[in-house]
């Protein structure tokens, strides 16, 4: 290996590498941080979490040593340290768990093993990054695919030194839990402390895979490291299941949520520092969380029945609550409702507040008992809060509607809005418009929220007129004849030209046509809502009656000839249509025209060949007239 640089640390140790056994499942979780100790000195503490209950005991001892590498350059793929670290110290992390109730009490055992050293990192433009990586996880773990041979990757950087003050990284305050009971409500607080006094923000983040089963223990590689391959439907945002979901509190650091499904689950929290409005460095810790059922005697549960963390309820329609209790095993209640002197021992208390604000909530079952349990949920009351809006414009299809927000409350502002127009289509806007393309009834809501937390919903029935203008259909006439024309779908029409009508604002004119020829005509229709539309149909005037059947017609489905029906052009009346096949059985009748048959018989595609047919109309003297064809079907 060639090292180059500063005062850097280029040793290397090849018997640690030949010793480590391949079945390395042992890892927990890990995190990375540093202390600026001034004159460009870090002090770099690598923490990793070892299961020393079911992990393999050759592979724990192998952590010691630890090995480092820290990079620099613009995407930190220059080593400027490699270092090897002995452990101190290696302890045992207490369960922080005690409850004499739980009937299965687990057995765990949690070591946390630390690498601590000092570094002199002179100032640099790109900042450092700290990198540590160690194969396997605990081969258990549900939501991550083949854990046993998937390894850890923990880092942080160290951003460019800024007005001559180094940074110190965030720190997380508390041990990460070790048990976390089934179908409990959780409130673990993940939070960090920056010595700098910088801004914190968290959320869930992708954990990463580092070494494997044939490198057990690499020299810590450059990013970009490889995401951890979660198992659907987890991912890095979602990797616990629970209801309510198991989620961060971004600002708190706060995890809460009930987890519904046992397990051993790896949870990556970052913990992101900002100063001046920018991000300037990130630390994470990596953790596996175990599920397991407590068999608990007695749990205390208040509900979440609002969006927000550990809220049992925001309360925007008066000063007055009711409190749900979804305890289990009690026998007996103890209510503090958050004001002093207000307290409760029934089960489920009815309280006025005497003023609006967030109140500190918190129930004991079997106070005072051997097995008791207790549960803090807050409270918000800011009244009133409600939610309504206006619709204004044309109800007709294909028109523009004004939606209008008229949402009343006493605490502004009204920050979200959540319309759904009813069929299918939805906006986040304060006051949208919307096109609805057919005629309906609808059901539109509109959710507003506004900045303490309340929200409400509206709901309103929008009609949509079912305009649909319509002139007719296309026709065919023997000069001399008439047509009476039937436009449908208003109240009031305008036809033109009005070539040949005896009236051109009424919706039935009477078309005279003496003589033949090709006429088109365009109706106007405006509806008693104000609709308006236009619609057209062609006249086409024949010199003497006449009928027309094919020879042929294929119904293969191809949306080409796949009907066999006659024409009849000049008739009073079409009398029937009927097909026979060779054996002169009727396959077909009707004495719609229009119908006609699609090659089926008794519901089985009819055989290709020669059909007959036979016709029967009434021309315009009252004379009955019979025609007689063959046709070929084809597929």
């Amino acid at each position: 290996m060639h090292c180059k640089g500063f005062k850097i640390y280029c040793w290397l140790f090849p018997v640690l590498f030949a010793a480590i056994p391949a079945r390395a499942s042992h890892i927990v979780g890990g995190e990375v941080s540093y202390k600026c100790q001034g004159n460009n000195s870090y002090q770099i503490t690598i923490n990793i979490y070892e299961d020393c209950q079911t992990g393999y005991h050759d592979a724990i001892q192998q952590d010691d040593p630890g090995l480092i590498s820290i990079y620099d350059g613009a995407d930190f793929r220059h080593r400027v340290v490699f270092d090897s670290i002995r452990l101190n110290p290696r302890i045992s992390v207490p369960a922080n768990f005690s409850n004499q109730c739980i009937k299965n009490y687990p057995t765990v055992c949690l070591y946390k093993a630390s690498f601590i050293k000092n570094y002199n990192l002179p100032p640099s433009t790109t900042g450092y990054m700290i990198v540590y990586q160690r194969c396997c996880r605990n081969a258990t773990v549900l939501n991550v695919v083949n854990p046993g041979i998937t390894g850890a990757t923990y880092y942080t950087t160290i951003p460019p030194v800024q007005d001559a003050a180094c940074n110190n990284s965030a720190v997380f305050k508390n041990y990460p839990p070790q048990i976390i009971c089934l179908n409990t409500p959780l409130l673990y607080d993940h939070s960090a402390a920056d010595p700098d006094g910088d801004s914190l923000s968290y959320e869930f983040c992708t954990a990463y895979a580092g070494g494997d089963e044939d490198h057990v223990k690499p020299v810590p590689a450059p990013p970009p490291f490889p995401p951890l391959q979660y198992v659907s439907p987890f991912s890095a945002v979602n990797p616990m299941a629970g209801f309510p979901q198991i989620k961060i509190d971004p600002v708190t650091g706060i995890i809460s949520g009930t987890p519904n499904i046992a397990g051993r689950f790896v949870v990556t929290v970052c913990c992101h520092e900002w100063r001046n409005g920018m991000m300037i460095n990130t630390v994470f810790r990596d953790f596996q969380f175990v599920v397991t059922n407590c068999s608990k005697a007695v749990v205390a549960n208040i509900p979440i029945l609002s969006d927000e963390p550990n809220t049992y309820i925001i309360q925007c329609e008066g000063l007055t609550v009711h409190f749900s209790n979804k305890s289990e095993g009690g026998f007996s209640w103890h209510w503090d409702l958050g004001v002093p002197g207000a307290t409760s021992t029934e089960f489920e208390p009815t309280y006025t507040y005497p003023d609006t604000g967030t109140y500190t909530v918190t129930l004991v079952v079997n106070p005072g008992s051997t097995c008791a349990d207790s549960i803090t949920r807050l409270v918000k009351v800011y009244p009133s809060f409600k939610t309504d809006f206006s619709v204004s414009g044309l109800h007709c299809p294909g028109s523009q509607l004004s939606f209008t927000d008229l949402t009343e409350s006493t605490y502004k502002p009204v920050v979200s809005w959540t319309w759904n127009f009813g069929d299918g289509q939805s906006s986040s806007q304060q006051n949208p418009v919307h096109i609805y393309s057919a005629g309906n009834d609808y059901n539109v809501s509109l959710i507003s929220k506004n900045v303490k937390g309340c929200r409400d919903t509206a709901i309103q029935d929008v009609y949509i007129e079912k305009f649909k203008p319509f002139a007719g259909n296309d026709t065919i006439i023997v000069s001399g004849e008439r047509i009476n024309f039937n436009a449908t779908g208003g109240l009031f029409y305008t036809w033109t030209p009005g070539t040949n009508l005896n009236a051109t604002s009424i919706a039935n004119p009477t078309g005279t046509y003496p003589d033949t020829g090709h006429f088109a005509y365009n109706v106007y229709i405006k509806s008693e809502a104000g609709c308006e539309g236009n619609d057209s149909i062609k006249v086409w005037v024949v010199a003497q009656s006449s009928y027309f059947v094919p020879n042929a017609f294929s119904p293969n489905g191809d949306g080409i000839n796949d009907l066999l029906r006659p024409i009849a052009i000049g008739y009073s009346a079409n009398n029937y249509f009927r097909i026979f096949n060779r054996f002169g059985e009727v396959v077909f009748a009707s004495k719609d025209f229009s119908e006609g048959w699609n090659g089926t018989y008794k519901g089985q595609r009819a055989d290709m060949g020669t059909y007959f047919w036979e016709l029967s109309v009434t021309n315009r003297f009252g004379k009955r007239e019979f025609y007689k064809g063959d046709v070929t079907l084809i597929r």
